[in-house]
């Protein structure tokens, strides 16, 4: 059973006057505060060790990253500003908000993150201790509670959570994919977009990059437009050039779709067809060929065309005989 704090019914979650009828004749503060706080913090500590849970400080460098991949270009410019508010915050007032983390699955003495990407990598930069919730869970709540935790954020973009999605439904936790399903928190169709989306030639979105502000609609636009042919080497062509690469994710994607608009791909190179015709002798037939290189033609004309045009239909399978016996000859 979980430890009641006794003095709980003084103070609500936030520390303020509860809402009583009875009305306190004095203000809490001071020692009388701290003492409360610590009971609060060890009731709330013995709850989470009864489930399980447990609040810790560790090495960063004994945490791994998350098996399910959650971001695009995550050491790149283009985290750089989220980054870097985490970091200062750190520095400046310490982690308030812890990360969440298992016991390493697979590698005794370990973590694996579960979210707190940019949480981790502070504290690595930082050179303290990550402090972060511990549980052990299995691969599939690992996966919800990442994906849950990522909706509940601003700075995961679309195209992230559609790679992310894709990834849980590789993993096949289920036939209906309700495992991606919680963890994304959208409803079929919507989730069928995403997957669709993020077929996208991997190399091509991390050229792009993850695009915060680029949403739904204009990510299947441009899944769309690069199902026409040769407009996905077109579109990593633009998004891979030195000038694009310097603009910001949101840029690259508008360089990328405004190209594929104007161009209208690269059109299939057909062989040119080969042409021959000549007369026999009498003219009484006049011949003409046109070969493709998948089909063949043949055109009869003239006063004997007919009587000829039979003769060769009526002894086809016989020289195509002799045609099968003069290639077998001419392998050995």
């Amino acid at each position: 059973m979980a430890r009641k704090n006794p003095f709980a019914g003084i103070m609500d979650n936030e520390g303020e006057k509860a809402k009583s009828p009875v009305a306190l004749d004095y203000t809490i503060k001071g020692a009388s505060r701290s003492i409360i706080s610590s009971i609060d913090e060890m009731a709330s500590h013995a709850d989470k060790l009864l489930e399980g849970e447990t609040i810790v400080d560790v090495d960063p460098d004994l945490v791994d990253e998350s098996f399910a991949r959650d971001r695009v270009n995550l050491g790149t410019a283009d985290y750089e500003a989220d980054f870097q508010q985490v970091l200062e915050s750190i520095r400046l007032a310490g982690q308030h908000t812890p990360a969440l983390m298992r016991p390493h699955p697979t590698a005794p003495g370990r973590y694996m993150l579960v979210f707190g990407r940019l949480r981790h990598r502070a504290a690595k930069e930082l050179g303290i201790k990550l402090r972060a919730v511990v549980k052990k869970i299995s691969d599939r709540d690992h996966v919800i509670a990442q994906g849950q935790e990522n909706n509940a954020r601003a700075n995961t973009s679309f195209i992230e959570k559609a790679l992310f999605a894709a990834d849980i439904v590789q993993r096949k936790y289920d036939a209906d994919n309700s495992t991606a399903l919680a963890a994304i928190g959208v409803d079929k169709p919507t989730l069928s977009k995403m997957l669709s989306v993020a077929s996208i030639e991997p190399d091509l979105i991390s050229a792009i990059g993850r695009a915060k502000a680029i949403g739904r609609d204009r990510w299947y636009e441009l899944k769309l437009l690069l199902d026409k042919p040769g407009n996905s080497d077109i579109a990593l062509e633009v998004a891979a050039s030195p000038d694009v690469e310097q603009l910001s994710s949101e840029e690259r994607f508008d360089k990328v779709v405004a190209k594929l608009k104007s161009s209208r791909g690269l059109k299939s190179k057909k062989q040119p067809s080969a042409e021959k015709a000549w007369t026999l002798s009498d003219d009484s037939v006049k011949v003409s060929t046109k070969d493709t290189g998948r089909a063949f033609t043949l055109a009869l004309k003239s006063r004997d065309a007919s009587k000829f045009g039979a003769y060769l239909s009526g002894r086809l399978e016989r020289l195509y005989q002799e045609f099968q016996d003069n290639s077998k000859e001419g392998d050995d």
